[in-house]
């Protein structure tokens, strides 16, 4: 027999499966479950997208495209986050087409980060932070956000984490899985101590889009001298309804995207082509599609904090993403226990806090991007499953 636990890679075998997988894979097994526990969007790709990507289909555009991504992508990519951020990057040189946002993440953690540097990731946050900067020989530093403060950065509180080891500041938002939303007063703080201590930052836009304040989402590189110490990661996932065509872009300092390109050139090589030519027209016709969809994300936030807060369970008013983040101490029981019992009690499924840090405990990420008669539904269930307990 062979001994694997002699001869595979330490390092990822002590990393935890995402806490997020467990309930949806549970929910799949059931009957009858609700399931509001992963950001998939409940919208079709809008239909003039797919028609891109089916059109160059039909025409034979199967070919590998070039490792940056076609040039009229990034000159999309360079557009879209000119008029809607006022933020200019060169499409040649300082845009990345990667497989998902995800992707990009990673490819920016491994070329800044060397073994022993330390990278600070406030929390709750996405799950993947923690492990990719491990799998780089990182150090994660996180930093416990709260309700009391919205679940926001504070300068205060960055600046008592840096350490001479620091390197990478990983800004998620709008936040996954809190739905909290920095305004411009408080990131131009958060600029500031990094631009004192010389560090870079790392700012996860996948959910910029889904911002609901009336400033709208400031991009972090628009920030007085942010713009040369951020790669700013983007996607269509979320803002286009584009889960499965996995495609995503990072845009930064040509220094930095150049290292990007190298490690996305051995590991991937290139991008999903049809998805890039569906890309191509979301970004260039799809501003109508993200408005529609932004509204009716809104409504159904307005509805779900209303209704959870009404059977009581404490929830703060996210400003972005698509989820909320209840308090369920109330209850006495855990994250993983509300949750558990939730499922094979009521067939609901939500996410239990504590699978985005230790200080999600207490918490549960509930995904309002399923359709209003779901979230009407469950929280119908979940009012009966409290009245039980």
């Amino acid at each position: 027999m062979i001994d694997y636990d002699k001869l595979v890679n330490p390092t990822i075998k002590a990393i935890k499966p995402s806490g997020i997988r467990r309930f949806f894979d549970i929910a799949n097994e059931m009957e009858d479950v609700i399931s509001l526990s992963v950001g998939e969007p409940d919208f079709h790709t809008p239909w003039h997208i797919r028609e891109a990507g089916i059109e160059s289909l039909e025409k034979g555009r199967t070919r590998y495209t070039p490792n940056r991504g076609f040039i009229q992508l990034r000159q999309e990519v360079s557009s879209f986050l000119s008029r809607h951020y006022g933020v200019e990057y060169e499409p040649e040189s300082q845009v990345l087409i990667t497989v998902g946002g995800s992707e990009a993440i990673d490819l920016c953690v491994r070329s800044l980060v060397c073994p022993g540097d330390e990278v600070l990731i406030p929390e709750p946050s996405f799950v993947c932070y923690v492990p990719i900067t491990q799998m780089a020989g990182g150090v994660p530093v996180t930093i416990e956000t709260g309700p009391e403060n919205g679940f926001k950065l504070t300068a205060k509180e960055l600046e008592a984490h840096i350490t001479e080891r620091t390197k990478l500041l990983i800004m998620p938002y709008p936040n996954n899985p809190t739905g909290a939303v920095m305004e411009r007063e408080e990131l131009l703080e958060i600029a500031r101590v990094v631009e004192k201590h010389d560090l870079l930052v790392l700012s996860d836009e996948i959910y910029a889009a889904l911002t609901y304040t009336d400033e709208g989402h400031i991009c972090f590189s628009s920030l007085p001298g942010m713009m040369e110490r951020t790669v700013v990661v983007n996607g269509f996932s979320k803002a286009h309804s584009m889960t499965g065509w996995r495609l995503g872009y990072a845009a930064g300092p040509r220094e930095i995207i150049s290292l990007m390109v190298k490690l996305h050139q051995f590991a991937i090589m290139s991008a999903p082509t049809t998805s890039q030519y569906a890309a191509i027209e979301a970004l260039k016709n799809g501003d109508d599609d993200m408005a529609y969809m932004r509204g009716q994300y809104d409504m159904r936030r307005r509805l779900i904090v209303d209704g959870l807060n009404e059977i009581g369970l404490k929830c703060f008013e996210p400003k972005g993403a698509f989820y909320v983040f209840p308090s369920v101490k109330s209850t006495g029981l855990t994250s993983d226990e509300f949750c558990e019992r939730l499922i094979y009690g009521k067939q609901v499924a939500v996410v239990p806090g504590s699978a985005f840090g230790p200080c999600g405990e207490g918490f549960v990420r509930i995904s309002y991007c399923y359709s209003v008669k779901h979230i009407t539904e469950a929280l119908s269930r979940m009012r009966a499953f409290l009245q039980e307990l």
